[in-house]
């Protein structure tokens, strides 16, 4: 109860140094701001096509308001057209996750399972041993 070691499943294997540990810890915290990198680009996503449909009450407006040179150009020009060459964001989210964001989570489980026994989040274990106060309520190495 009061020692200084993490819970069995976040314990650096043996001979495992604290180089090879930070660097897990760094690739770890890259991968976790590749997810929220993730979470934009479908908030972007989200909101393009929010943003598409918005622009039909627009034209509808336009349209009673008698000003259907601009509802015409609006409908040909925007609604439905393309972000990127060839391509709507539903493309994009596809094309990142089938590529690097895949990719990324790829090489940071295998560099994990070749050289931490596929433990993660070492580093943020060791911390937390660290950082906790010994014997305090709330301080636990574990649930």
């Amino acid at each position: 109860m009061t020692e200084r070691v993490p819970d069995p499943a976040h314990r650096r294997p043996a001979g495992l140094d604290d180089v090879t540990v930070e660097a897990l810890g760094g690739f770890s915290e890259a991968l976790e701001m590749i997810h929220r990198a993730r979470g934009h680009l479908y908030a972007m996503h989200q909101l393009t096509g929010s943003a598409d449909f918005a622009l039909d009450r627009v034209v509808e407006q336009l349209r009673q308001g008698g000003h259907d040179a601009w509802a015409d150009r609006i409908e040909r020009e925007l609604i439905g057209r393309n972000v990127l060459d060839g391509r709507w964001t539903f493309q994009l989210v596809e094309e990142y996750d089938d590529g690097y964001y895949r990719e990324f989570q790829d090489l940071e489980r295998e560099i994990r399972e070749d050289l931490a026994a596929g433990r993660r989040h070492l580093y943020e274990a060791e911390l937390k041993q660290r950082r906790r106060t010994l014997g305090r309520p709330g301080h636990e190495t574990a649930p």
